[in-house]
């Protein structure tokens, strides 16, 4: 049977397309780490929480306990990226990365941290 011109029919729009939206990534978790440590000590906070974990911030921190710029490391494995919470002492003023990591001579560190 044909159509008259009376009849009406609605055509139904397509369904939206969900486009996955790009996440941030972390481009450098050292960085972030020590920024965290820093600001908790700017506060005055006697603990601060650093995540993710990675071999390379352990180390890091293992080397400024060793010259007393922060206390004791506990490592706190969650089966994902990890945990560290770190405890302070008060002693440090500033720290950061120096970015790209560069080689860089024991006299040569004061030449670039200004």
């Amino acid at each position: 049977q044909g159509r008259s011109g009376t009849e009406a029919f609605v055509r139904a729009a397509p369904p939206p397309v969900l486009r996955q939206q790009p996440s941030m990534v972390k481009i450098s978790v050292l960085r972030d780490c020590l920024n965290g440590i820093v600001n908790a000590e700017k506060r005055g906070k006697r603990q601060v929480l650093v995540r993710p974990n990675s071999k390379v911030i352990i180390k890091f921190l293992q080397v400024m306990q060793k010259h007393g710029y922060i206390g004791d490391l506990e490592i706190v494995d969650d089966h994902r990226a990890g945990k560290v919470v770190v405890d302070l002492v008060g002693r440090l003023n500033k720290c950061g990365v120096i970015s790209p990591r560069f080689d860089v001579t024991l006299d040569g560190i004061e030449q670039l941290a200004s």
